[in-house]
């Protein structure tokens, strides 16, 4: 996904300098997280009709007469190339919206009389929150006009993560509930690339419980996108979800998620077996059901990583087709 944004600095009165650039942001994510929206529609004591996007108060309404609809949302940026400093010394700072690090990675992709300082390209490890400024540029010579183009992208987690892999995953249900496998790692269906190639999908009804197959921060979550289906383009940045960030660096995505009913928030550190949410049928899905996979950032990329799953008698097994699996009590 490509965002652009077009700053053009005017040539200031009495300096030889002009400026023009140009900033690209891409992302190597499956989707941006979004708002919620509804639209209710509500009749007051004299019989006029009322539109608003926020909850009407009771005394507003006449019985009831109130009318809800679900809005589609448009994904919301999460991170951002700012500058900073003098128009004509400018600084940058990325600001990250997640509660978690991310790698971003940023090109002078076109330089007229500039230089950058560091060089570009460059990339850097951003914590939640906004940075320090992390490279500068200015003209090569001062008295001629400069113009460039800066390019960044990102993904979510630090490079070069060392995750555990005698971690310790339970089932991400209730430890009353049973479900099947109905595609493991290597699924033809939607496990054909990196990101989900280490994922498993639990057939399961709408409404089931989900709970955390192993403790961390909720970096991320989606609780907004009310559909889904088999169209791929059209679904398959818009499924519900929750991505926690376990202690050693990966991550853990549960997907396909009821809209509007996370049990959690963007920051809150979760126990492993703590109710999070709902399954659901949201973004790209052939039918209700959980998507759960562990992955990590590798070279820019997110990619899913072989993990295993505690069953009976506390033996972990990798999860294979087909398999039933029961949830697991957690102390």
């Amino acid at each position: 996904m490509l965002r652009n944004k077009k700053l053009i600095i005017p040539e200031k009165s009495g300096s030889p300098i002009s400026v023009n650039c140009l900033i690209f942001m891409g992302c190597v994510l499956f989707s941006l997280p979004c708002a919620a929206k509804k639209l209710y529609k509500f009749q007051d004591a004299e019989g006029g009709w009322h539109y608003t996007d926020k909850v009407p108060k009771a005394q507003q309404v006449t019985k009831l007469k109130v009318e809800v609809r679900q809005l589609k949302v448009e994904p919301k940026q999460r991170v951002w190339l700012n500058q900073m400093g003098k128009k004509h010394s400018p600084e940058f700072v990325i600001r990250n919206d997640y509660s978690g690090p991310i790698e971003v990675e940023v090109v002078l992709s076109e330089k007229i009389n500039v230089q950058a300082k560091p060089a570009l390209p460059r990339k850097f490890v951003v914590q939640p929150g906004t940075s320090s400024p992390l490279f500068g540029l200015g003209a090569l010579d001062e008295y001629q006009s400069w113009q460039y183009s800066l390019q960044y992208r990102y993904s979510l987690g630090e490079p070069l993560v060392k995750h555990s892999k005698q971690a310790i995953y339970y089932p991400p249900f209730a430890s009353d509930r049973t479900f099947r496998i109905s595609q493991a790692f290597d699924g033809k269906f939607s496990h054909t690339d990196k990101q989900n190639k280490y994922a498993v999908d639990f057939a399961m009804p709408e409404g089931s419980e989900i709970h955390a197959a192993r403790a961390g921060v909720v970096m991320s979550l989606e609780n907004d996108f009310f559909q889904g289906g088999v169209d791929k383009q059209a679904y398959k940045a818009r499924a519900n979800s929750i991505r926690i960030l376990h202690d050693d660096g990966s991550m853990g995505v549960y997907a396909h998620l009821q809209v509007e009913r996370a049990q959690v928030h963007e920051g809150m550190r979760v126990k492993a077996g703590q109710l999070i949410a709902y399954s659901g049928n949201t973004g790209f899905s052939s039918g209700p059901h959980l998507h759960f996979s562990v992955q990590v950032n590798q070279g820019m990329n997110l990619v899913s990583v072989p993990f295993q799953f505690v069953g009976a008698k506390e033996l972990a097994t990798e999860p294979t087709a087909g398999q039933w699996l029961s949830g697991f009590a957690v102390d």
